[in-house]
């Protein structure tokens, strides 16, 4: 059963237009996407979500972006929501980056693109426009660095095992890559949100937080290397709307990569809001800026 989120998120302004849920097949796995929105809207946004995340968990945030005059598309990525892949045990980290400029340019038509990322989403949307060239606007909640000791010492429950992780992970090969382990037991979901009620939703979704992904999926992702530097990064424009009350990846330790990014860029700090931004004024100041940059582009 599909965890009710939109119990926790304030509903729109506005209408926001038809949903549909659909299949793109991608490899040898049928990826679910969410989209929502009127089809011929000005502008099309794309929506990734993070470690933990699927497409119904952005389904309330996707009610208000495609209230800005945006025709929304939110992939569920392997190993999350809804999507099947015949081998789960052997997704790893290089198949989410693929897959997203794959889509990315599978969606691509006239209208302005904006790519947007949540959580670790973020990194993901800015390598898929990197490497498509094809987004008129990256809008990302947070920027995660792998390689930044001090960004592996978050996003696992426990600072050292963040400093541990990646060498540990590195000793991992064959067999053992292919162990698949709850989400819960590396990463820091207690912190996925503020409300402790969506904590318990967010691990209670067994396509979402409460899920497994294999320990070479996680060796894959702790050794990113990037295809284009922030410093090459000129693709349009990028809006962070960082949660203020972040405490799981406060703003210091997406702060670095972005500075470096040399694009046009603004960074809206949403007061009173945790890593999942429920919570107001937070959620409202996400929209009007994502509102905002919508309006400049259409």
């Amino acid at each position: 059963m599909t965890s009710n989120y939109g119990t926790f998120v304030q509903c729109p302004a506005g209408p926001a237009g038809a949903s549909e849920s659909t299949w793109w097949q991608w490899r040898d796995m049928d990826v679910h996407v969410e989209r929502i929105g009127v089809q011929d809207a000005p502008v099309r946004l794309v929506l990734f979500h993070g470690a933990g995340g699927n497409a119904a968990a952005m389904r309330p945030f996707t009610e208000h972006l495609a209230v800005l005059g945006t025709y929304v598309s939110v992939p569920d990525l392997p190993g999350y929501g809804l999507t099947r892949s015949p081998d789960p045990a052997g997704i790893r980290y290089g198949h989410w980056q693929q897959f997203a400029q794959d889509f990315v340019r599978a969606e691509s038509d006239d209208r302005p693109l904006v790519l947007m990322g949540a959580s670790m989403g973020g990194l993901l949307a800015f390598e898929a426009a990197a490497a498509t060239s094809l987004a008129a606007a990256l809008v990302v909640t947070c920027l995660l660095d792998p390689r930044d000791e001090r960004v592996r010492a978050r996003l696992t429950w426990h600072p050292v095992l963040g400093k541990v992780a990646g060498p540990a992970l590195r000793l991992l090969a064959g067999s053992l890559a292919r162990v698949r382990v709850p989400i819960r037991w590396v990463a820091d979901m207690r912190h996925i949100s503020n409300d402790p009620g969506l904590v318990r939703t967010v691990l209670r979704d067994a396509r979402g937080g409460g899920g497994s992904m294999s320990l070479g999926w996680m060796r894959s992702f702790m050794e990113w290397q990037p295809d284009v530097e922030p410093e090459d990064f000129r693709t349009g424009r990028v809006l962070m709307v960082h949660p203020a009350e972040d405490r799981w990846t406060p703003l210091e330790i997406s702060k670095p990569f972005f500075e470096r990014i040399a694009a046009t860029k603004q960074i809206v700090m949403l007061e009173n809001a945790g890593h999942f931004p429920i919570e107001q004024p937070g959620l409202d100041q996400l929209v009007a800026a994502v509102g905002q940059l919508v309006a400049d582009l259409r």
